[in-house]
């Protein structure tokens, strides 16, 4: 699931980024920028506590893969604007692992989101192209939304990211899907996970990816 800036085309200003933050830094980011995002929104049930716990216990959990990649922006002050998470090609969470993010999630966020997230990651992961990476996640803090520090990140991560499989992510907003159009996705297909509709998207590798 992922949740750009609207404002991908403006013009970003003096931004900082960081391409190996911890996931503490990363995790409050992503919590403020998918308040409104529907597959979050269904997981967390509208809380703000639980939001932030998920991204928490998840963030933890996805720095554990070998390879995995983190983002982050920060304004001309230090302070984190945006980031973005990244899946290598067939990376998955240890069992133990898988079972410390369940733990925690089920304490930090109660057994409805666990289930949930359970129930959207079958869906999603079940039509990952071969070889490809996973945006797992891309958001931008509401009070620096519109000035283009989303489809900075994103243009920058899809240049850096070594993807000759190409790129994968799912969105829950229909909104998102003509401005991850215009980065080279296209749609895979479309599926329905409890109350949301959620797109399916790859980006093939550039022809320098691809050799």
């Amino acid at each position: 699931m992922s949740e750009p800036d609207p404002g991908a085309g403006a013009g970003a200003g003096r931004l900082e980024r960081d391409d190996a933050p911890p996931p503490a830094r990363c995790a409050p980011v992503l919590a403020a920028a998918f308040v409104r995002e529907p597959a979050m929104a269904w997981i967390a049930g509208g809380s703000d506590r639980v939001r932030r716990a998920w991204f928490s216990a998840t963030l933890r959990t996805h720095a554990t893969l070998p390879g995995a990649r983190r983002h982050l922006l920060t304004d001309g002050t230090g302070r984190p604007v945006a980031s973005a998470v990244l899946t290598p090609p067939a990376a998955a969470p240890s069992g133990a692992a898988r079972a410390a993010w369940a733990g925690r999630t089920l304490v930090g966020c109660g057994p409805r989101a666990l289930v949930r997230t359970l129930r959207y990651l079958h869906a999603a992961e079940a039509g990952i192209p071969t070889g490809a990476w996973t945006l797992e996640f891309i958001g931008v803090e509401p009070e620096a939304a519109g000035r283009g520090a989303g489809g900075l990140l994103l243009g920058h991560l899809l240049a850096a990211t070594p993807a000759p499989g190409g790129v994968f992510l799912t969105t829950a907003d229909e909104a998102n899907v003509r401005l991850y159009r215009r980065f080279g996705f296209t749609v895979l297909r479309r599926l329905t996970v409890g109350p949301l509709e959620v797109t399916a998207m790859w980006r093939p590798a550039a022809r320098a990816d691809a050799r």
